[in-house]
């Protein structure tokens, strides 16, 4: 999980750097999914990301191109972060189905 506050500079660079990082994480051996919002007022955002074990984790946390935009983000575009890596006991699922 990676909750962050943008700095309201650089939106222009921020975005195809965060569509990068998506694009990136994705091809990721062991990543299984990927959610993402923002709140435009406030620049607090959310990414949680499922990987299939520690490993790749750790492997996505290291990979180099991630470490420049992990460097990018502290140097330009982040007031503050948080990273929680946790593993789930459980999960549920509720799907609405419109006639």
């Amino acid at each position: 999980m990676f909750v962050s506050r943008r700095t309201a500079e650089l939106a222009d660079e921020y975005g195809p750097m965060a569509d990068r990082m998506d694009e990136l994480a994705r091809e990721q051996p062991g990543f299984i999914d990927m959610v993402s919002v923002r709140d435009p007022d406030t620049r607090q955002g959310i990414t949680v990301a499922w990987f299939e074990d520690e490993a790749s984790v750790l492997a996505w946390k290291q990979h180099p191109e991630h470490v420049l935009a992990q460097q990018r983000g502290i140097a330009d575009f982040y007031e503050g972060y948080d990273v929680t890596v946790a593993q789930a006991l459980r999960q549920y699922h509720f799907n609405r189905q419109e006639p």
